[in-house]
């Protein structure tokens, strides 16, 4: 008998009692303790007895949690045999200095492992392994040798590079691609989890709170939008950098910053090279979590072991100050983890056939998401998970809403299967704790799912693709268009109306960080995406987007002033229209990545924000400012409910009714009815000619104003409030080819 089956005799302590070898066993690789043959047996149990450092734990809350003068350690894994959890002096280190093997029979509650460590303190390393069956015919994939990530670590440490390879759980030398268990210990090759409990001083922190008629979204990258020299920060790629440049994002007039991903990933992981330059590249955009609830260790200024939680913190402490909102892009759809020949580094290694969706040959996985996995969201044990991660940006973060990649694939079933109605949807609009978050869905997938307009509850916002594509038609000068979009921009009842959402559900949009950005839409027809390695056969065909007679930059005085025209009506479209515009960072003075509608894999300048353009373009600055200051001033524009019959009508440019179904017909205007003393008249021409347009008789004593008008230079093309000049001619308006205009009465 050996000698942990003689220790597992004796009498036990239970709850946060101190531990014996039958609970969890503790060795220290730094000074390991004599064995029973250099010592006797009752004296090695006094010593172990005597320790009051490690015990039995409790089996909530999951994740690890300072409790008394130390820290529960609790873990989820249903089909596991054995669970270590390791600490660590440095995030390199292939050897842990201290070791504690949880014992089923006492550190194990149902499902959950768990132990009490004393004298843990924040920045301390830890990390798991687990052991099991490793049978990918039959979903289970445990390799003991394989170092795993905390799904609910707080924060991940930084290594100077990550490589993936060795965390594959197969042995690749095996013809039989993963049917072998890899031997290979990669524990030097692996960040380490980082213990990050510690007080914030809030200081009375207030979340602002926006209704969605005054939210104006502004999305962008953390590193991205301060990283090039050109910013001026003294933090550049860092939330500390984004802090710097809040005073940008107040003159600019937005309430909201939408973050691309922040949680952790690995940026270093090298899909290909650029065949351009031969650098290699990377995952820039962060859309491949490798876990829920750590921030971005690189985004910090300050290190990798803790500080950036705090430096986070930090930033939307900073935010909301200032009265602007921090909104999360939030990838629960899939991990880093790949297909079946991806890494162990987490999920896959602690229960492969709960997290993930598996084919009928659980060898495979289903694919909604185009990365290689999926999710398995609906599973009750993944969705408490999803809403734990989500309740802990909420309370110990305090972002202020969520924005669900590719959220159809959290309404799917277990078999893969759409759901009518899917619990995680309906449990994240009704919990509690997010009662208050905006949250946003992309709602659709990568496999065909496509739920603009119907998505989950009514309290689900969604992305509005077909806002972005019709107006982006629209303006092209595309057949067809005028009633769809007219549509749009009164808040698209025609998608909405049905499921009970008014046009606060509508995120409108025109371009994202996914496609062309606004400069490139009106520069080049085609996509440029050969710097991605992929042949340029990634990225949409479907961009709608015009050249206008010369494919990217030009020197062409006339080409140059179609594009310029064409911005600030992509701009005035957005902030005119019903619902909640949102604007890509950088859009505001033209921003560009040489056609690229792609650059989820380009950490350079082709992704970087250039602050020489705000000098450049500054009139689109101006204009855009000047429109969401317009937006604000104008409430009607924005309210949270559909036009009535009283409160807008409709006219061609002759006065009488717009022909909607003639696919010929690209003008129209609309009066809009502010109060009985204040009107709008907003015109549209998306033709190639100009048009005088029928301007509505007014009260005696008032006359039609300019408020704005794209075809004109700046400073004439936007007026402020008080400054706008009487219109020439009180019944007709002169509107130049693919121009729009507002006028307002006074």
């Amino acid at each position: 008998m050996n000698e942990s089956k003689q220790l597992s005799k004796l009498e036990q302590p239970t709850g946060l009692m101190p531990s014996v070898s039958g609970q969890a066993a503790e060795t220290s690789h730094a000074s390991m303790s004599l064995t029973t043959s250099e010592r006797p047996l009752h004296e090695y149990v006094r010593a172990v007895c005597e320790r009051t450092d490690v015990r039995v734990g409790v089996p909530l809350p999951l994740g690890a949690y300072a409790c008394g003068e130390g820290v529960n350690f609790a873990f989820f894994s249903r089909h596991a045999s054995r669970v270590r959890l390791e600490f660590f002096d440095r995030p390199e280190d292939a050897t842990a200095t201290r070791v504690i093997d949880l014992d089923p029979a006492r550190n194990r509650t149902g499902d959950v492992w768990h132990v009490w460590v004393d004298g843990i303190r924040p920045g301390e390393l830890y990390a798991y392994r687990v052991d099991g069956p490793y049978q990918p015919k039959d979903g289970h994939r445990f390799n003991f040798n394989k170092l795993l990530l905390d799904p609910f670590a707080t924060a991940i440490s930084r290594l100077p590079t990550w490589e993936f390879a060795p965390a594959r759980g197969y042995d690749p030398s095996v013809p039989d691609g993963d049917a072998v268990c890899s031997p290979v210990d990669n524990a030097g090759a692996m960040p380490k989890c980082v213990f990050t409990q510690e007080h914030f001083h809030w200081q009375e922190d207030c979340p602002p709170k926006h209704p969605w008629s005054k939210t104006v979204i502004y999305e962008t990258h953390v590193r991205g939008f301060t990283i090039h020299p050109s910013s001026g920060v003294k933090h550049p790629g860092t939330y500390r950098g984004l802090m710097e440049k809040i005073p940008y994002f107040k003159e600019l007039g937005v309430t909201a910053v939408e973050l691309m991903p922040v949680q952790e990933f690995n940026e270093h992981h090298a899909i290909s090279a650029n065949p351009q330059t031969g650098q290699p590249l990377g995952n820039y955009w962060g859309y491949d979590p490798v876990a829920f609830c750590a921030p971005k260790a690189s985004y910090s200024s300050s290190g990798g072991v803790g500080q950036q939680t705090l430096e986070f913190k930090e930033m939307v402490q900073a935010f909301h100050r200032a009265g602007i909102e921090v909104i999360l892009d939030v990838v629960f759809n899939h991990t880093a983890e790949g297909n079946e020949l991806g890494p162990t580094l987490c999920f896959r290694g602690i229960e492969n056939t709960i997290f993930y969706l598996l084919a009928d040959d659980k060898r495979v996985y289903r694919d909604y998401t185009g990365t290689g996995n999926s999710i398995n969201a609906n599973h009750p044990v993944v969705r408490e998970y999803i809403l734990t991660a989500l309740r802990y940006w909420v309370v110990e973060m305090h972002v202020d809403g969520f924005r669900f990649d590719l959220a159809a694939v959290l309404g799917r079933g277990r078999t893969g299967n759409v759901l009518s109605n899917p619990p995680l949807l309906e449990r994240i609009a009704e919990d509690p704790i997010l009662r208050d978050m905006k949250i946003i869905a992309e709602a659709w997938d990568a496999a065909g799912a496509y739920e603009v307009g119907s998505f989950s509850e009514p309290r689900w916002a969604e992305w509005n693709g077909q806002y972005r594509d019709d107006i982006r038609r629209f303006w092209r000068g595309d057949e067809g268009m005028l009633g769809l979009f007219a549509s749009r921009i009164c808040g698209s009842a025609d998608l909405y109306t049905t499921s009970g959402k008014g046009p606060e559900n509508s995120i409108n949009f025109v371009s994202c960080h996914d496609g062309f950005t606004l400069n490139d839409l009106v520069s080049y027809r085609e996509k440029h995406n050969e710097a991605n390695g992929e042949n340029n056969h990634d990225g949409t065909n479907y961009n709608f987007s015009e050249s206008y007679g010369e494919e990217g930059e030009t020197a062409d005085g006339q080409i140059q002033s179609i594009r310029k025209r064409q911005i600030k009506n992509f701009m005035l479209s957005l902030l005119i229209s019903r619902g909640v515009p949102m604007l890509l960072g950088g859009d505001e003075f033209r921003r560009t990545q040489r056609g690229n509608n792609n650059a989820y894999c380009q950490d350079n300048e082709t992704s970087w924000h250039d602050w020489s353009c705000l000098e450049q373009h500054r009139e689109i600055f101006r204009f855009t400012r000047g429109m969401i200051a317009f937006r604000q001033a104008h409430r009607m524009l924005s309210a949270e409910e559909f036009y009535t019959d009283a409160e807008i009508h409709w006219f061609n440019p002759h006065g009488d009714l717009p022909h909607w179904t003639d696919p010929q017909e690209k003008q129209f205007a609309c009066l809009i009815h502010e109060d009985e003393q204040c009107a709008l008249y907003l015109m549209f021409n998306a033709g190639a000619d100009a048009v005088d347009f029928w301007l509505p008789p007014v009260r005696p004593e008032a006359q039609w104003h300019v408020a704005v008008d794209t075809a004109r230079d700046a400073p004439q093309d936007l007026f402020a409030p008080g400054e706008e000049p009487v219109c020439e001619d009180p019944r007709t308006y002169h509107l130049n080819p693919r121009s729009s205009a507002i006028l307002l009465t006074r």
